[in-house]
C-alpha cells in the first residue's frame, strides 16, 4: 500500500520521543513534524536523520483507512491518536 496523496497524518498524531531536525526534543501527539512540508511530505524522508520511528510506519489499510468506502485523512489521524493513547506511558 503507498501512502494517500495529502494526508500527513503519520506525521501528526503521534508522539515521536527521538529527536527530528529542527525539534531536538522530538515531538509531541498532535503537533505537526516540522519536516512535513506543505505538500504533506517528509522533508527528511529517506535521509539517515529521519528518526527509527518513522522508519518503522509503513502504510497499511489498518492504519490509513480505505479511501474506496470514504475513510480519509481524517480516519487516519483518528486511528493513529486512538493507538497513542492506548500505548502512552502511565
Amino acid at each position: 500500500m503507498q501512502c494517500r496523496p495529502d494526508c500527513g497524518a503519520c506525521c501528526i498524531a503521534p508522539s515521536i520521543n527521538s529527536p527530528i531536525p529542527d525539534m531536538p526534543n522530538g515531538k509531541p501527539a498532535g503537533v505537526r513534524c516540522v519536516q512535513l512540508l506543505d505538500d504533506f511530505k517528509c522533508a527528511i524522508f529517506g535521509k539517515p536523520e529521519r528518526p527509527a520511528f518513522c522508519l518503522s510506519l509503513q502504510p497499511s489499510e489498518e492504519m490509513c483507512g480505505n479511501e474506496a468506502i470514504g475513510q480519509s485523512r481524517e480516519y487516519a489521524i483518528a486511528w493513529l491518536s486512538k493507538l497513542e493513547a492506548l500505548t502512552k506511558p502511565n
